[in-house]
């Protein structure tokens, strides 16, 4: 089990994941080379919120699909649900005390900038 804190620990998500992390990704869509986290991904029955669902606030555009959620109070981005899955909720890993993002290797890149779901 991991947990999830943004910066001024108002929300706090509990990760029913291991605490080795594999799976790790960045992307390049226009918002996440913005916010620059290092992710990795759940079902959405894995992340839960268990403090601050009060504080979360959301974000869409584009499609409106994808759910990206941040911290009103600090900003933080701390999790997200994919347009391409829905079911499926990435988070951040910088938000787990336990990880520390600069030693993490074999980040993966997720082509967003070129979404297969933006193809006609």
């Amino acid at each position: 089990m991991l947990i999830l804190k943004c910066h001024c620990r108002g929300v706090e998500a509990e990760i029913n994941a291991p605490e080795k992390i594999e799976k790790m990704m960045r992307c390049n869509c226009s918002i996440c080379k913005r916010k620059g986290a290092i992710m990795s991904i759940v079902k959405n029955e894995d992340f839960k919120i268990i403090k601050g669902k009060e504080i979360i606030s959301l974000y869409k555009f584009h499609t409106k699909t994808a759910k990206h959620f941040f911290c009103s109070v600090c900003g933080i981005y701390t999790h997200h649900n994919p347009r391409i899955n829905p079911s499926l909720t990435g988070f951040n890993l910088g938000c787990i005390d336990s990880i520390d993002t600069f030693k993490l290797q074999n980040i993966n890149l997720a082509d967003g900038e070129n979404h297969p779901l933006d193809k006609s």
